[in-house]
């Protein structure tokens, strides 16, 4: 699950049905009260450059975020930041190679493995949806693969959908969806726009993708993720579940609603899968995007197309505005003061992770809170998305 209104033209960090959920676990769920957590110490020497990084990740925590990690990295050199909490009941102190879910940032993981088979001439970016995935979405001969992973098909958002999101907000948080269910109940909806004429961003669409894969492959999504990506990368903190069950040691995520705050870890990854499923670390998440904009996971002309955007537009119905002014192929791209910033967006709830990358990966920042950004308070998401742009612009 990533963020998203499906009506608005434009990348945010949604969890609007979640706040909602919030308010409906109130009484089905153990509360455990946010309070602002002692600031940890930073994981590296710290330096005058550091130790600012560090105070204001200390001051995003005291605003609202239970804990938080932070990842510096330019060149070989690597810094690493915790702040808060990770376990708000037993007051375990974030650690900077916890677990945690990675939320949309799975989506540049998806589009890689599509385009890995685009090099291998298993499909194309233009093959439509009717070709690789026959009467499932209405439209489909118009609908290309393109369109899937830049968010201009026009698919309505699964997550709008009142009977996807029923069991969970009567508290079955480990209901379980396959990815073709999810879609078959979306596509019940009339598509926002005709394919290709505009940007909207849709989980809809990487599931799609999701089965696509499947498909094309013979394999299970999770399977081509494990050969293709997590294993040839050694990414040993990297995962995709399909249980609800998180690997130790790992961050519990919260959601707010007023003073209280819900554990809502282990919902099921079921509800966002290719779209949003995939469990990491800090440092396994900087390791994939260095991989792919250096070329390690495709070839130059792929990283250019993944990198080839649509406007979006600025504003996000979480924060206010993400500030990402194109989308690509499963990439975003952030104007900064030390030159664009490459990576994607994770929102789901309990957790918000961002990452920032150079053109070719050598300098990157990776910001995570266990805090969905849907029910963090304004000022804490403002504070957010100004430290993750100070810390990529520090090393530059």
């Amino acid at each position: 699950m990533t963020r998203m209104d499906p009506h608005e033209n434009a990348t945010r960090v949604p969890r609007r049905h979640f706040a909602v959920l919030g308010a409906l676990l109130a009484c089905l769920a153990t509360a455990a009260l946010v309070a602002a957590a002692a600031p940890a110490k930073p994981t590296a020497a710290t330096g005058g450059r550091t130790a600012a990084l560090q105070n204001d990740l200390d001051a995003l925590v005291a605003a609202g975020a239970p804990g938080a990690i932070l990842l510096v990295r330019n060149g070989n050199h690597t810094t690493r930041l915790t702040a808060g909490l990770a376990d708000v009941r037993s007051k375990r102190p974030m650690r900077a190679a916890d677990h945690f879910r990675i939320a949309s940032v799975t989506k540049s993981y998806t589009a890689s493995v599509v385009l890995q088979l685009v090099a291998e001439g298993k499909l194309a970016l233009g093959d439509s949806v009717e070709r690789r995935l026959p009467k499932l979405v209405p439209n489909g001969e118009r609908i290309t693969i393109r369109q899937l992973l830049n968010h201009t098909s026009g698919l309505f958002e699964l997550e709008s959908d009142r009977q996807i999101m029923k069991p969970y907000y009567a508290g079955e948080l480990d209901h379980f969806w396959s990815m073709r269910q999810l879609v078959q109940r979306a596509v019940t909806h009339k598509p926002l726009f005709a394919p290709g004429t505009r940007h909207s961003y849709s989980n809809t669409n990487y599931v799609v993708a999701g089965l696509i894969v499947e498909a094309v492959t013979g394999n299970s999504f999770g399977a081509e993720l494990r050969s293709r990506i997590f294993q040839p990368l050694h990414l040993d903190l990297t995962s995709y579940p399909t249980t609800p069950r998180m690997p130790t040691p790992y961050v519990h995520g919260y959601t707010v609603l007023g003073k209280p705050g819900f554990d809502i870890t282990h919902i099921s990854p079921s509800l966002f899968p290719a779209s949003g499923a995939i469990i990491s670390s800090v440092g396994d998440v900087a390791d994939f995007y260095r991989a792919l904009l250096s070329g390690r996971l495709l070839q130059p002309e792929l990283v250019k197309a993944m990198k080839t955007t649509v406007p979006t537009g600025s504003r996000d119905s979480g924060t206010g505005a993400t500030g990402a002014n194109g989308y690509g192929l499963g990439l975003m791209r952030w104007p900064t003061a030390c030159g664009p910033g490459w990576g994607h967006d994770g929102g789901l709830p309990g957790y918000w992770t961002r990452s920032y990358s150079s053109e070719n990966g050598r300098r990157q920042a990776v910001l995570m809170i266990n805090h969905d950004p849907e029910t963090l308070a304004i000022p804490a998401r403002a504070m957010y998305q100004r430290l993750i742009a100070r810390a990529y612009c520090s090393g530059a």
